[in-house]
């Protein structure tokens, strides 16, 4: 082999070694992440039994309002509510026109109280900041007014 290959070889065999260490120190940090990633205790629980957490809200909601006959999806819903507050259930806009005249929009989907006591489902909370209360009277107030929370693409 010409002498001039030599160095090549080495330096070809030094980083295979360390690519090899690399992925070798990855691997206990993959696994401490997978494991402590594991939940250890159940999340809390809505009364009905979902997760107390945006998923298991609009789930919940979603029950309702076939229970009910409201048409709407996940999907409809999810989108509607990054866009009117975050997913922040205690949402609330101090200042747009409906806040000017005292009314301000509140919780997941910006529901100003007069709407959310006129849609209101039987079954769910007063508070407009309820989260399955706020959704689903938003839902049944959409499904109204657009035929359905899937066809709002912006304030409604």
């Amino acid at each position: 082999m010409p002498a001039a290959a030599q160095p090549r070889r080495r330096f070809t065999r030094a980083i295979a070694v360390a690519c090899t260490g690399a992925a070798v120190l990855a691997l206990p940090f993959i696994g401490a992440t997978s494991a402590s990633a594991a939940p250890t205790e159940t999340s809390a629980t809505t009364l009905a039994g979902y997760p107390n957490n945006l998923d298991g809200w609009i789930r919940e909601s979603l029950a309702i309002m076939a229970e009910r006959g409201i048409p709407g999806t996940y999907n409809g819903i999810y989108r509607n509510i990054m866009r009117e507050s975050s997913g922040n259930p205690n949402a609330i806009n101090l200042w747009d026109s409906n806040a000017a005249k005292g009314i301000p929009s509140k919780g997941l989907l910006q529901v100003i109280d007069p709407t959310f006591a006129a849609y209101h489902v039987p079954g769910t909370s007063y508070d407009p900041y309820d989260p399955v209360a706020n959704i689903t009277a938003a839902c049944n107030y959409a499904a109204a007014r657009y035929g359905s929370i899937d066809n709002v693409f912006g304030a409604y």
